[in-house]
């Protein structure tokens, strides 16, 4: 019996979770096809960047929303927090007193798990932590190698230009005004479905 399998292809666009792979398995002696259809999900990574009051967390907060709430995906978020202001516990609590040992600690509860660590961690070690998600929503780390969205009202700060394969700007900006490289998309930053669609063709498979 001879049988020669193929492998193709496909992107489904109504699904996150894409139509990816069919395996065609050939019988030429009966000439029979048998035909496997297996979904594999992707994981997408997509970052956000721009000034002080740019208006970054709140375009994150409404497609983090939309995501979850009409597209029924789910979505992990990190933000960036390079002063190192962020304060998490409150001192004297058990939970800040067994971190400051200098140990990992995890506070689980039956709704919610909080991981505290006194280490800097890699992008791919967060998204171990996080498990399963469709969709990484990333505030900040320029330097990531992710696709980039950049968020400015008012005027566009051009050091940025290099960082960005998208800017979100409102009517405040007109870009006739810029030099911007080419290939960079132009989204409207109070439309977060015009957001959402280029985060779904553009952002990055993870592992």
């Amino acid at each position: 019996m001879c049988i020669q399998q193929t492998k193709l292809s496909i992107y489904d666009p109504f699904l996150l979770s894409p139509l990816n792979k069919i395996s065609m398995i050939v019988d030429y002696n009966t000439f029979n096809l048998m035909i496997k259809v297996t979904y594999l999900k992707k994981r997408l990574a997509v970052a956000f960047t721009g000034p002080s009051n740019s208006g970054k967390t709140t375009l994150i907060l409404k497609v983090a929303r939309k995501l979850i709430h009409e597209h029924q995906l789910e979505v992990a978020i990190v933000k960036n927090d390079p002063k190192d202001k962020a304060q998490f516990d409150v001192p004297g609590k058990d939970s800040y007193k067994f971190s400051d040992t200098g140990a990992e600690v995890v506070v689980t509860s039956p709704t919610r798990t909080t991981f505290f660590s006194q280490r800097h961690k890699e992008l791919d070690e967060i998204v171990a932590l996080f498990g399963e998600f469709d969709v990484l929503l990333v505030e900040g780390l320029k330097n990531l190698p992710l696709p980039r969205i950049s968020i400015f009202r008012n005027s566009i700060d051009t050091d940025y230009f290099p960082y960005m394969n998208a800017l979100a700007i409102d009517e405040t900006i007109d870009m006739n005004h810029y030099d911007a490289p080419s290939g960079i998309d132009i989204l409207d930053l109070n439309n977060a479905d015009d957001v959402i669609e280029w985060i779904l063709k553009n952002a990055k498979e993870i592992q």
